[in-house]
């Protein structure tokens, strides 16, 4: 059964104000110029206005996704292939030693 998300519209008439972007980012402690505050208010409550929008969709027949749009997994299967020239392969690497490919230590040692 499909659920309906109720957003409080109350949310929507109070929108955000400069005073309360400028506190965010207080909290964030982000530095925001005068424009900028003015520029976030902004997108913000474009935002709050396209949940709005949203929000006055009837959805009640419509299936839960978590996507907009199927997906499906498109990796392919892990299959061991020869390759002829190992020296070719190696001179790729971006480093070696001998006949191996060198990796940086990540256990024990100095």
């Amino acid at each position: 059964m499909p659920v309906k998300l109720y957003l409080s519209t109350y949310a929507y008439q109070t929108m955000i104000d400069q005073e309360q972007v400028r506190k965010v980012a207080h909290l964030a402690r982000l530095e925001l110029t005068p424009a900028e505050e003015v520029q976030f208010t902004t997108q913000l409550n474009d935002i709050l206005d396209y949940f709005q929008q949203l929000s006055e969709l009837e959805t009640d027949t419509v299936e839960p996704t978590t996507r907009a749009i199927d997906v499906s997994n498109v990796t392919r299967r892990d299959q061991r292939e020869p390759f002829d020239d190992r020296e070719e392969l190696l001179e790729a690497a971006p480093d070696r030693e001998g006949e191996f490919f060198k990796v940086p230590q990540i256990m024990g040692g100095e």
